[in-house]
């Protein structure tokens, strides 16, 4: 048994993330759960202008100071793509929340298109929030790509209620983003098929397979998974193949270069000063949005930190998972020892 352990601390070292002593006994306590026991999960009805509804969520260990609420991208992804976050949070004794948001993965699936609407996504977390009893001892709010502009305008309402934030692969402007991708992402495109790319969104036609069999090695390839295509992860492929067309288009369009929907003239830079919690700002180098914006988005913030992961693309989780995982730890453990984050 100790030749056991001894091997696997050597792998949680090799690995890159620091395991200094398993989780306590009471981190797998099932005590919360119902009865009988479901694996952590519980459906949230949340109230809305258009009734009331029933979200998804799933609870992992327990640990009394660090909860982490994971937003999922999209807009109307689902959960399923962050379960890589199973390989890293249980060993380090983080309690954490996976949620589909309304309309995505588990959670009811109205049709209403009002409903897609980023106010009332905010409405709807802090209404996740509260009937998950986390608050500002405890409370982590973790947000990748859309996510991360939802975590952004929580914490603008809701910060009093967070212990700690983090923006995940995700830049502040909606303009800013759209210009990224304009002037640096598409210039270094095959000129003809970009230009293929552009007359099948103009003409409506982004379901033709031939959309996708051009942007997968020519953008998402290099921007959202650095690894070939037939070599995903079975999560992000399960995840994405779970995506709600009507919100996606209704909030960001239907070209998957830039913004057109709803979310077009978001832009909440000047209002980074304002989020006074700490704040982890992840930015890989290889995404779809701008590593050096992003850098200058944890400079904004009060107590900001930056994470570059150099391998990284938009699901830098999977592509340059150890630095990801490691400044992500470092950073939660800061902040609950009340460390700088400078």
């Amino acid at each position: 048994m100790r030749r056991l352990i001894a091997i696997l601390s050597l792998l949680f070292v090799t690995a890159g993330i620091s395991h200094a002593a398993s989780p306590p006994p009471s981190y797998f306590d099932n005590s919360r759960d119902a009865k009988p026991l479901d694996g952590g999960v519980k459906m949230i009805t949340i109230d809305t202008p258009k009734g009331t509804f029933r979200v998804w969520t799933k609870r992992t260990g327990n640990n009394p100071t660090v909860k982490v609420l994971l937003l999922h991208g999209g807009p109307g992804a689902t959960h399923e793509y962050m379960e890589v976050f199973d390989s890293f949070f249980p060993g380090q004794g983080i309690e954490y929340y996976y949620y589909d948001q309304l309309g995505s993965g588990n959670s009811d699936h109205p049709t209403d298109e009002s409903l897609w609407d980023l106010p009332r996504f905010v409405e709807e977390v802090e209404q996740v929030r509260q009937a998950l009893h986390l608050d500002k001892n405890n409370f982590y709010l973790l947000g990748h790509s859309w996510g991360g502009i939802l975590a952004i305008d929580y914490a603008l309402k809701y910060q009093q209620h967070l212990k700690g934030l983090i923006i995940s692969d995700m830049m502040a402007s909606a303009p800013a983003y759209i210009a990224y991708a304009k002037n640096v992402l598409m210039p270094a495109m095959d000129p003809a098929s970009l230009a293929e790319v552009k007359r099948l969104e103009a003409e409506g036609k982004t379901d033709d397979p031939r959309y996708m069999k051009i942007l997968i090695p020519m953008h998402y390839e290099k921007h959202i998974l650095r690894m070939p295509y037939a070599q995903w992860p079975e999560p992000v492929i399960r995840s994405f193949s779970h995506i709600n067309p009507q919100i996606y288009v209704s909030m960001q369009g239907p070209s998957e270069l830039g913004l057109s929907g709803k979310l077009e003239h978001w832009d909440r830079f000047d209002d980074l000063a304002k989020i006074k919690v700490p704040t982890l700002v992840i930015g890989p180098a290889h995404d779809t949005m701008d590593p050096e914006y992003m850098a200058s988005m944890a400079k904004r913030l009060p107590q900001g930190r930056f994470l570059s992961c150099p391998n990284g693309s938009h699901l830098a989780m999977y592509d340059d998972q150890q630095t990801y995982f490691t400044g992500l730890v470092k950073f939660i453990e800061d902040v609950d020892a009340g460390k700088s984050m400078r």
